[in-house]
């Protein structure tokens, strides 16, 4: 899985800052690393000028194999709170989507949808 971090608005990009991202997306999403080829991370100030409570922006794009692309957005007072809660939500809908996929695809699982099997004629 490749972690690209992209920054914007006053912030600035560092090689020590795209390190951490890497691991710590690496541990989080382990579990679904066979199924995402790039996770895509945008840091921004969306008040540079001025300081708010939740002006810092992370954006991430998860791109996953066999399936359209997962975003999700949290905003923060810190980096790192708007990075640890985009990837809080990034987990929560790849455990959402992927559950969802787990389910409708299990071979043998009983339906009520499930046409009855014909009788034998012997």
């Amino acid at each position: 899985m490749q972690v690209q971090v992209n920054t914007g608005r006053g912030l600035q990009n560092k090689e020590s800052l795209d390190r951490w991202a890497s691991e710590f997306l690496g541990d989080s999403l382990s579990r679904f690393r066979q199924d995402i080829t790039t996770v895509e991370v945008q840091l921004s100030d969306e008040n540079s000028a001025k300081k708010g409570a939740a002006d810092i922006r992370c954006m991430l794009e998860a791109r996953l194999t066999g399936h359209e692309p997962l975003a999700v957005t949290h905003h923060a007072s810190t980096q790192d709170e708007a990075f640890r809660g985009a990837a809080q939500r990034l987990l929560h809908a790849l455990d959402h989507k992927y559950g969802k996929l787990d389910r409708h695809h299990q071979p043998g699982r009983e339906t009520i949808r499930k046409e009855p099997a014909p009788e034998s004629p012997l």
